[in-house]
């Protein structure tokens, strides 16, 4: 459906009349265009003219599409770099509380003196095995649950999945779609910009 043409919900005849048609919500203005080149220099278009909450969607990887969409650095090597120091401090902390011997102050929580081959109690050598393998546990933890965090995931659904043509873009289309949550969101305003882009076809996305 063209975004020019009006909205209007239809009901089958033969259904019974009593079934309402649930009602629909527009969620993003998607631009279609059959060229790689004119894709990316439309994103950069919507990037340049202020808009946050849009991607450029395509058939295969387009390199340094970052400085076309404005892709900033990830946070998540910071996220991960605090996991495993947490880690790491957890096993520093396990290791020598639960081996090194009692504690002043106490009482009964203070650690077990364990005599392994005549070994001191507290010996940071001997912990390093546990050191590391938990600052790499935590690190791994921080890893996937701060990517699953940034991305928003888990998606059990987006509205594109259900648009016709948004299939192509895994064969041979390229999409540039801006959401309606844009704080500058304006559907002439985005309507005038997509379309001095000169894409293929311009369709409301809705859910």
């Amino acid at each position: 459906m063209s975004v020019a043409d009006p909205i209007e919900l239809t009901r089958d005849p033969s259904i019974d009349t009593s079934i309402d048609i649930e009602s629909t919500t527009t969620v993003a203005i998607m631009a279609e265009y059959d060229d790689v080149t004119a894709a990316a220099h439309a994103a950069a278009a919507v990037r340049n003219a202020g808009f946050k909450h849009f991607d450029l969607h395509s058939p295969f990887p387009i390199h340094h599409v970052e400085k076309y969409v404005g892709i900033r650095m990830t946070i998540l090597p910071w996220i991960v770099l605090c996991g495993g120091l947490t880690g790491l401090c957890t096993a520093t902390f396990l290791t020598h509380y639960t081996m090194a011997g009692e504690y002043p102050g106490l009482s009964n929580f203070s650690g077990y003196q364990f005599l392994i081959s005549g070994k001191p109690f507290l010996s940071t050598p001997a912990y390093i095995p546990i050191m590391f393998e938990l600052t790499i546990l935590f690190s791994a933890f921080a890893a996937v649950f701060g990517m699953l965090f940034l991305n928003g995931l888990p998606m059990h659904f987006n509205p594109l999945l259900r648009n016709h043509r948004f299939k192509r873009v895994t064969d041979d289309r390229f999409f540039v779609v801006i959401e309606t949550s844009d704080p500058k969101y304006d559907e002439a305003a985005v309507l005038k910009l997509l379309r001095d882009t000169h894409p293929l076809a311009l369709e409301r996305v809705e859910d």
